[in-house]
C-alpha cells in the first residue's frame, strides 16, 4: 500500500518501522527516502499498538489527503464517467469501488451521503492505493451532487438491481455520473428523483443483485470499453 502511494507522488509525511524491520523493507525505505520522505523505526512493541489491524505488517505511513473539489469533478464529467456513492456504508466496498475507478480510467468519484468515511483504514487499505489516484470529492448530500452535475449536463443514471437499461446500450463513455446506493436500501428517494434514468446489469440464474462494488467495477470497465470504442482506440 504504501509504495503505491509513494507512485503516485502523494503526499507522505513519515514512514515507520517496526522494530527490527527496517532489513526486510529496505527497497521500501530506500524508496521513501528518495521521494524525501522521513523514515523513523519504532521501538519494540510500539507498531502493534497503533496499527489498525490485528496483526499488521511492520510498516506503517502517514499521508496527506483532500478531497477534490466538487466543481472539479463536475467539469472532468463532460469528458468522462464519474461515480457518485449514495450512503456506500461498507469500507472495503468504498475502497473496492475506488480501486476499480482508478483502474477503469474514471475521471473522478463523488462520495455522497453519510456511508463510510473515506479516511477510514479499511477504505484506504482497500483502494490499493487509488484514493491517492483519482479524484473524490465529498459531498454530505449526495442529491446536491447530482444538481450539479445535472446543471452542467451530466445524465444521471442510477444502477438499480431490475428494470434498467442494460449497460451496453446506455452510453457512459463521456457526460455520465453513475449513482451507486446503499448495500441495503439502494439509492434514496431524493437521489431517484433526480435521475435521468437507471441501469441493470444483466445476471443469469436466481441472482438477485451485485455486491455494489462488484456492479461499480462492470459498469466501470463498461464505461471504459464504450471510450475505447468511441475513440479508436479498442484493442482486440
Amino acid at each position: 500500500m504504501i509504495a503505491a502511494v509513494l507512485e503516485r507522488d502523494a503526499t507522505l509525511t513519515g514512514v515507520y518501522f517496526g522494530h527490527g524491520a527496517l532489513p526486510a523493507f529496505a527497497g521500501l525505505a530506500d524508496a521513501a527516502r528518495a521521494a524525501g520522505v522521513p523514515v523513523h523505526e519504532l521501538k519494540e512493541g510500539v507498531l502493534e499498538k497503533i496499527g489498525t489491524t490485528r496483526t499488521p505488517q511492520p510498516v506503517l505511513a502517514v499521508a496527506r489527503w483532500a478531497p477534490a473539489p466538487l466543481d472539479a469533478v463536475v467539469g472532468a464529467a463532460a469528458d468522462g464517467v464519474v461515480l457518485v456513492t449514495d450512503d456506500v456504508a461498507d469500507p472495503g466496498n468504498l475502497g473496492t469501488i475506488l480501486r476499480s475507478a482508478e483502474a477503469a480510467g474514471v475521471a473522478g468519484v463523488v462520495v455522497g451521503g453519510r456511508g463510510v468515511d473515506v479516511r477510514n483504514p479499511k477504505v484506504v487499505r482497500a483502494s490499493a492505493g487509488a484514493l491517492f489516484g483519482v479524484p473524490v470529492s465529498e459531498e454530505p448530500d449526495a442529491g446536491a451532487a447530482l444538481d450539479a452535475l445535472r446543471a452542467a449536463g451530466v445524465r444521471c443514471l442510477g444502477a438499480v438491481s431490475r428494470d434498467g437499461q442494460a449497460p451496453g446500450a446506455a452510453r457512459l463513455d463521456r457526460g455520465c455520473a453513475v449513482v451507486l446506493g446503499n448495500e441495503a436500501h439502494g439509492i434514496s428517494e431524493g437521489v431517484v428523483a433526480r435521475l435521468d434514468g437507471t441501469v441493470t446489469i444483466p445476471m443469469a440464474g436466481a441472482a438477485e443483485s451485485l455486491n455494489v462494488a462488484m456492479a461499480a467495477t462492470v459498469l466501470c470497465f463498461e464505461a471504459a470499453r464504450q471510450r475505447a470504442e468511441s475513440t479508436g482506440e479498442a484493442r482486440q
